[in-house]
Parts: structure tokens; sequence; C-alpha cells
């Protein structure tokens, strides 16, 4: 019998130290990502804001800042804005005009 627990060939490791550090929140030096995805959107792209330090009304707000920026429509889903189309210059410039560290990620 095997001394690990294995899963596809790889080994699972239980450090307790790792499962401390995965569950730090993200301080607010985190950089912010704006990339682009079209993956299961029917091929429609959209502008995908990641790795904001926000939550709950903050966020809602700052992604109906930002869909007015651009003049098009998006969603709030699991602490991610999604904004309809390819705005990723026109958000990484407002986003860093408000604070944050954000970088353009992607192609």
């Amino acid at each position: 019998m095997k001394s690990k627990h294995t899963y596809r060939g790889l080994v699972m490791r239980t450090d307790p130290r790792r499962a401390l550090a995965a569950a730090r929140p993200a301080t607010a030096a985190a950089r912010v990502r704006v990339g682009r995805e079209v993956a299961g959107r029917g091929g429609k792209g959209v502008s995908v804001i990641s790795g904001l330090p926000l939550a709950g009304a903050e966020l809602e707000a700052l992604g109906t800042r930002l869909k007015k920026l651009c003049g098009a429509g998006g969603a709030v889903k699991d602490g991610t804005i999604e904004i309809q189309g390819d705005h990723r210059d026109r958000l990484v410039t407002e986003l860093r005009k408000l604070g944050f560290e954000a970088k353009r990620s992607g192609g």
C-alpha cells in the first residue's frame, strides 16, 4: 500500500503551512489583471478584471462605473468584473487613475 495519497499520478501534499498561506487574503498591493476571454461565450469576447481587493457593494459600484465608461454591458461574478467587448487599454488606464496597480494580461 502506498504511503501517500495520489491523484492521476501526482502526489498530494497536506502541509499545514501551505494551507495557511493559501487561506491568506490578498493584500492591497495585489496586482489587478485585465484580460480578455472568449471561452464559454459563443465566441464573443469580454474584458475580465480580476484580483481586485474589493468585495460586495464596492465591487458592484466599480463594475457599474467601468461599464458606463466603456458604454457596454457586463456583470460582476465571483469577485471578477466582466465587461462585454475588448476594452482592456481603457480599463487599465481608469483603474490606474483610481489607484489600483492594474496590468494588462494576455495577448
